[in-house]
């Protein structure tokens, strides 16, 4: 099975207007740029996107709210995005809102099969209206629902033409877990080697579990906040 693609417009070249796609990454950290970018290219709209958050104003998934190619967004982060902010609370963008914790659990249950799960997470929030509760050991919980999409892209540091992949730091936030949530899972990296060039030991996400690879053209790695301190 070819995995290997000669750009990431090759790689997205089948998604179509209303997919769901999830995309990795924590804050602008691990972000699978050069595949955002494709995306904002195509125009395709009414996406519904699953992330942490959706980048700021200019950056990362920021671009594609901006270009009004999203109709909803399953998050657990709205700050460092004053346009999120604004289509939110003006009821022009459908937005999911999910404790971090419960978010990351419900993409890794998705990808582990997992159809649904039980946690106190959110129990006597506005979280838990309309959800099942049961009570375990005393405590109640309540049910959520795992989490799968048409399409994850995710961001590796390095990667093999058999689709292994490799993780740098903050980046292994959502990029692992979604990689194993996408029915089709498309990886860029920094790195393409050749099968049996990465230690198999070191190999964060089994090249089962993505269909299709690039080597990023480009990377800005953007920086949500500059914090420097005075000479």
């Amino acid at each position: 099975m070819k995995k290997v693609y000669t750009s990431a417009e090759e790689a997205v070249a089948d998604m179509t207007d209303g997919v769901t796609i999830m995309s990795g990454g924590f804050g602008l950290c691990g972000n699978p740029e050069n595949l955002i970018l494709a995306i904002l290219a195509r125009g395709i709209k009414n996406l519904t996107i699953v992330s942490n958050n959706c980048g700021t104003d200019d950056c990362g998934l920021g671009v594609l709210l901006k270009a009004g190619q999203v109709a909803k967004m399953i998050s657990s982060y709205v700050g460092e995005n004053k346009h999120f902010e604004h289509l939110m609370l003006s009821g022009q963008l459908e937005v999911e809102l999910n404790p971090q914790g419960t978010l990351a659990e419900r993409i890794r249950a998705g990808g582990a099969g997992i159809p649904a799960f039980f946690t106190p997470t959110g129990h006597g929030t506005r979280i838990a209206e309309g959800k099942e509760t049961r009570e375990f050991d005393g405590r109640p919980c309540i049910l959520e629902t795992g989490l799968r999409a048409d399409f994850a892209i995710v961001k590796a540091w390095k990667g093999d033409e058999w689709g292994n992949l490799i993780y740098r730091k903050t980046a292994a936030n959502f990029n692992p877990m979604m990689a194993m949530a996408g029915k089709i899972t498309i990886a860029e990296v920094e790195e393409l080697v050749k099968p049996g060039e990465l230690d198999p030991d070191h190999i964060h996400t089994p090249g089962i579990f993505v269909q299709r690879i690039i080597k990023g053209e480009k990377y800005e790695k953007w920086i949500e906040r500059r914090t420097v301190r005075d000479a």
